[in-house]
């Protein structure tokens, strides 16, 4: 768990924060109105943070090029996506059978 310090405590206390981050490899963050603002992270926190990214996005991109389309039958539209069929329900929230609404009798 990060070490929480209001912003106008942290100018203050500055050396002391970054020695707490360098050597007790602690994680700081700054807060303003009890809200976090920023973050006092070690030189080899951040380089794995910034190649964590990498990493995931190459999962997604992997599991992603594995999902495969499966063939529709010949004549048969397709109910899923963007262009998916809109199809008028006319059963109301119990499952019933409810009147058309006005102008669509």
């Amino acid at each position: 768990m990060a070490y929480e310090i209001p912003v106008t405590q942290a100018r203050a206390e500055l050396a002391d924060l970054i020695n707490r981050v360098v050597y007790g490899g602690e994680r700081v963050v700054v807060t303003r109105h009890g809200k976090p603002l920023v973050a006092l992270v070690s030189a080899a926190d951040l380089e794995r943070l910034e190649g964590e990214p990498d990493a995931a996005e190459e999962q997604v991109i992997s599991s992603v090029s594995a999902i495969r389309s499966v063939p529709s039958a010949p004549g048969e539209r397709r109910r899923f996506g963007i262009a998916a069929e809109h199809r008028p329900d006319h059963r109301g929230p119990e499952g019933g059978d409810r009147p058309p609404s006005a102008g669509h009798r």
